[in-house]
């Protein structure tokens, strides 16, 4: 018996009182209390009673700071864990960075009253936990906390918690549900990215800021309410959410970041606040399902790219408000069929290029910097052509008085087979007609004393360019890049030509009417003469019954092989007089 009592003291530092008792109504020794295993009815729950704490704190590495206790390494074996509110007497604060990192076997958690902090990496890579309980006393959730939680399928974020960490819950793939409380200002960069579950998600009225790529890649999410109080929705945030169908954003947000909803497919409506001043680039690109669109008229900034590839839209008014219309900004919206211009913008940069069915831009009259002729974008005074719509008539006549095709003037309009171009234009800019597929054959006055690279680039139905001055400057390789079939002629007695000319073939045009010889007068069935000139040119020959009010009539349209071809009129004695003259087809 003393032997029990020493052991006794060994581990608890003290004994207990002695008592007797009785099992089965036998007697049975007195022994200290707590030690005996004669009445194990009465004896084990109160070494249970003793051993319990031992035990779960036994599940736990902490350590203890200012009063309080941080969990440092979860020890245990597994499946449901709560995090005891106190070690020690002390209360447990602070769940520690990496506490249950990789803790594969970890299937639910229990967090908790005192506990402020869960920390970086938390529960990171616990890939059976299904469900946490987290308590109104969390104020953070730090970053990466849930990443890789791959069974984790819903979560409720109290009131208490302020900040959702960057990458907090990256790639739960089984996470169906998410309700953020009202006291979350901040959700952090990529903090639910690829939580491709994902059906809802409600965000709390507090928050102000969501983070880049916060739900990027959430493919199932299906409709999404961003409130007032939010003031900058981050790059990337909603990008590839290919289920989104409706968004409305509050009338707090100043901002939508690049690339925001970029590639949400089923996208076919959205609500913006009228506090949006910026849209940022690529912020709708690729929303092929987006048919209708209200530009708040607080926006002043459409970023490049924003709305590109919109295949769905079909017009576009742009408000007073805007000032700056992004590169692209409706590049290959291929169903866009009007664009109105508000009177504050300032600055295009190809933002319609490859709106193969637009017709008309149409533009505020009061507008400083554009205006609209015909549908045509030129700049105020109508001397420099801005943008043709892509989708107009296969044949346009630039108005004499302009002096500038602007850069990317006529890029990508593919219905565009010719054009005459007045001798008042002195510059043709960058990619001006570049990939214009129908455009067979163009003219280019003498007044044209520039033509910058990649005008022409991309016209590979392009077969004849006839220039009718000297050579242009700069003549750079590239001007006619991808023209394969491209020749280019020029007049008698201009200077500057040579056997090529920006990487094509250049020839001299001249050809000549014979008015004497033996090909020449009325022969079998008709009137006719010999035309020569540099082998291999294109001819056509045009006739009309009165100079002073010529209406030529186009016969024929040859080429001189062999640098000659003989021309016959069977109709000539149809007329009383008839005029012939050779032109550049």
């Amino acid at each position: 018996m003393k032997r029990k009592m020493k052991q006794h003291k060994a581990l608890t530092g003290s004994v207990g009182p002695l008592i007797s008792c009785q099992c089965g109504g036998a007697p049975v020794n007195k022994v200290p209390w707590g030690l005996g295993t004669a009445c194990p009815t009465r004896i084990l729950p109160l070494l249970l009673l003793l051993t319990l704490p031992l035990v779960a704190h036994a599940q736990f590495n902490y350590k203890s700071s200012h009063g309080t206790i941080t969990i440092t390494k979860y020890t245990g074996t597994g499946g449901a864990v709560t995090i005891p509110s106190t070690i020690n007497g002390l209360p447990v604060t602070t769940i520690g960075t990496n506490a249950f990192a990789s803790c594969v076997s970890l299937t639910s958690v229990t967090i908790s009253n005192p506990v402020t902090t869960i920390g970086d990496y938390a529960f990171y890579s616990c890939t059976s936990l299904t469900s946490v309980a987290i308590p109104n006393s969390v104020t953070t959730i730090g970053n990466d906390t849930f990443q890789g939680c791959t069974s984790l399928t819903s979560v409720t974020i109290p009131n208490s918690v302020s900040t959702i960490g960057t990458y907090a819950f990256y790639s739960c793939i089984s996470l169906t549900s998410v309700t953020i409380g009202n006291g979350v200002t901040v959700i952090g960069d990529s903090a639910f990215y690829s939580c491709t579950s994902l059906t809802s998600v409600m965000i709390g009225n507090s928050v102000t800021t969501i983070g880049q790529q916060a739900f990027c890649l959430c493919t199932s999410l299906a409709s999404v309410t961003i409130p007032s109080n939010v003031s900058t929705i981050g790059n990337y945030a909603f990008e590839y959410c290919e289920s989104l169908a409706s968004v409305t954003i509050g009338n707090g947000v100043s901002t939508i970041g690049i690339s925001a909803f970029y590639s949400c497919n089923n996208l076919t409506s959205v609500t913006m606040g009228n506090s949006v001043s910026t849209i940022g680039a690529y912020a709708f690109d690729s929303c092929v399902s987006l048919i209708t669109l209200t530009i708040p008229n607080s926006v002043t900034t459409i970023g490049n790219y924003a709305f590109a590839s919109c295949v769905s839209l079909s017009s576009v008014t742009i408000p007073n408000s805007v000032t700056t219309i992004g590169g692209f900004a409706f590049s290959s919206c291929n169903n866009l069929a009007s664009v109105t211009i508000g009177n504050s913008v300032i600055r295009i940069n190809r933002a319609f290029v490859g709106c193969n069915s637009l017709l008309a831009i149409a533009v505020d009259i009061n507008n400083p910097a554009y205006s609209s002729l015909n549908g045509v974008l030129f700049n105020k005074n109508q001397t420099t052509l801005v943008s043709f719509p892509a989708g107009a008539a296969g044949s346009y006549t630039i108005p004499n008085g302009v002096t500038a095709i602007g850069n990317y003037a006529f890029e990508s309009c593919p219905r565009l087979a010719s054009v005459i171009i007045p001798n008042s234009v002195t510059s043709i800019g960058t990619n001006a007609f570049a990939s214009c597929v129908s455009l067979t054959r163009v003219t280019i006055p003498n007044s044209v004393a520039i033509i910058a690279n990649y005008a022409f680039s991309g016209c590979t139905s392009l077969t004849a360019v006839y220039f009718q001055g000297d050579t242009p400057s700069p003549s750079g390789s590239s001007v006619f890049g991808g023209d394969i079939n491209a020749t280019i002629y020029y007049l008698p007695g201009t200077a500057g030509w040579a056997a090529t000319f920006a990487g094509r073939p250049a020839k001299l045009w001249n050809p000549l009417i014979q008015s004497s010889g033996p090909g020449f007068g009325v022969r079998t069935n008709g009137f006719g003469f010999n035309i020569t000139g540099t082998t291999n040119i294109p001819i056509l020959v045009e006739a009309c019954t009165s100079l002073a009010s010529a209406s030529w009539l186009s016969l024929k349209t040859c080429t001189l092989t062999n640098g000659s071809v003989y021309f016959s009129d069977p109709d000539w004695t149809d007329y009383s007089a008839r005029f012939y003259r050779i032109r550049s087809p």
